[in-house]
């Protein structure tokens, strides 16, 4: 069953806070879950992967667990392939294994149990389960000004969770549904004069999550001072949570979304362009990736801009599977990015441009993956985020028959400056920490490539790039696949 995908990364956590041989139960479960993620979204039978159980008969609240389509099953497949490399890569810091792997573990439970969840309330709980050890561990782990930036995002993502409640609360109210589940809320109907104040809080509440500008100040500072697990997992895996949410819940909203269409396009177009250059402005590697991750959420934006102008899926089939794929890719290319970074930190001491140089001739094996996670995040063809970007921008010209560009069209031309924008940015964090002279402490005679054991998760993140990236059908087929039917219901109250 789904839930076992949850229970796992949980019990694995207890099992260490007791006093359990740390590393060895976290890879064991990460390795795990690896396998049954991967392969209940591939080839299981998503027929047995259901559960649900009445928690509340007023407000009929239910865990209600399970694959309910194909977006929720490459979500899935996204969080456990960046989990088992956060495991595998970080470097614990000595005597604090007790606070490290855990919070890694609950960090996925909660994100795979946002996708897993097929009730509403569950969906909401999940997340904000793990945001508490994505707080501590940046508070009491990380670096740099790490206070300060745990109580910034705490502050943000606090207040857009408390917006978003605001929101699915009406949503609920407004739609008549007797239940919170996805199935019955999506087949209820809501007024189309309560959709502009819904829309608007839903919009409001993701895009603080997700760094929707002007929301987005929280999250470089925050991705620079967390430890690399938590930004490899936040980044590349809960960030996609609010684009998630949007495109589950856009249905019941799609008349008040078109409201605020003008105003998401502008905002979208901020998170590109106004973004992307002050991340031409970096200094510090960890900075540049962590502004470069609030960029690329505009491009996932603009796909869903296209959907909001199209009014369903059907009248644009390519906006939903251009955002789930680039979702999917921004999340493994940042999180092998955010991996590598933190290797290059801990075998030389800093991540400031200006101090790194020369590091691919003592490092080789290091720069090719960097290289291609740099690439990636580019759009280089062959790798996923080519094909994800490729989509998003067709899927902004899907509806267009001449006479004239549209607000979205619009949008897309000028987003196309951004991947000339990601080139500037990624092509000279390259060239100065792997090319040129080196420093006193890049130099090959003092450093050498990182080992085996740091090897394999940065292979595993750069070969889903390629496969997804050459095969992007490989993903896009599992969208094809209908709604699955609602689990029985195992126990009441």
């Amino acid at each position: 069953m789904s839930i076992i995908l949850i229970l796992i990364p949980i019990l694995a956590a207890i099992a260490i806070l007791i006093g359990g041989k740390a590393k060895p139960i976290a890879l064991g479960a990460a390795t795990l879950n690896l396998i049954l993620g991967l392969g209940s979204a591939f080839s299981f039978d998503h027929s047995v992967w259901g559960l649900t159980l009445q928690v509340l008969s007023e407000p009929n609240i239910h865990l209600s667990l399970g694959f309910y389509d194909g977006m929720s099953m490459i979500m899935v497949a996204l969080s456990v392939l960046v989990l088992f490399a956060a495991v595998m890569s970080g470097k614990c810091p000595e005597g604090r294994e007790k606070l490290w792997y855990p919070s890694i573990l609950l960090i996925a439970a909660g994100g795979i149990g946002a996708f897993l969840s097929r009730d509403l309330f569950f969906f909401y709980a999940f997340h904000e389960l793990a945001l508490i050890p994505t707080f501590l561990m940046i508070g009491m782990l990380g670096s740099g000004e790490r206070k300060e930036a745990a109580w910034k995002i705490t502050i943000y993502l606090a207040l857009g969770s408390i917006i978003l409640l605001a929101g699915l609360i009406w949503l609920v109210a407004a739609s008549g549904a007797e239940t919170w589940l996805f199935e019955d809320l999506l087949a209820s109907t809501i007024d189309p004069s309560a959709q502009k104040g819904i829309a608007a809080l839903l919009i409001v509440g993701f895009g603080v999550l997700i760094s929707l500008f002007p929301f987005h100040s929280w999250a470089a500072p925050a991705y620079a001072s967390a430890p690399a697990p938590v930004a490899m997992l936040h980044a590349g895996v809960l960030k996609k949570f609010g684009l998630y949410g949007l495109i589950r819940l856009y249905p019941m909203v799609s008349d008040g979304m078109q409201a605020w269409l003008g105003v998401l396009i502008v905002l979208l177009l901020c998170n590109i362009l106004w973004i992307g250059y002050v991340t031409i402005n970096q200094k510090r590697l960890d900075m540049m990736l962590g502004n470069s991750s609030v960029m690329h959420m505009g491009y996932i934006f603009l796909a869903f801009a296209a959907l909001i102008e199209a009014g369903s899926f059907a009248a644009n089939p390519l906006a939903k599977p251009a955002a789930v794929l680039l979702m999917f890719a921004h999340g493994v290319s940042i999180a092998l990015l955010f991996m590598l970074t933190d290797t290059i930190r801990r075998k030389t001491g800093t991540v400031e441009l200006a101090e790194l140089g020369g590091l691919a001739k003592a490092a080789p094996r290091l720069a090719f993956l960097f290289g291609l996670g740099a690439m990636a995040s580019i759009g280089l063809p062959g790798l996923a985020n080519f094909s994800g970007e490729v989509l998003v921008f067709l899927s902004g010209f899907h509806a267009y028959e001449g006479g004239g560009l549209g607000p979205v069209q619009i949008a897309t031309v000028l987003a196309l400056w951004g991947v000339v924008i990601s080139a500037v940015y990624m092509l000279r964090a390259f060239r100065q920490t792997f090319h040129g002279p080196a420093v006193s402490h890049t130099d090959s005679n003092h450093l050498k490539d990182f080992g085996p054991f740091c090897q394999i998760p940065a292979a595993v993140l750069a070969v889903a790039l390629l496969i997804v990236g050459l095969f992007p059908n490989s993903l896009l087929n599992l969208l094809k696949s209908p709604e699955a039917p609602a689990p029985t219901e195992q126990a009441a109250e």
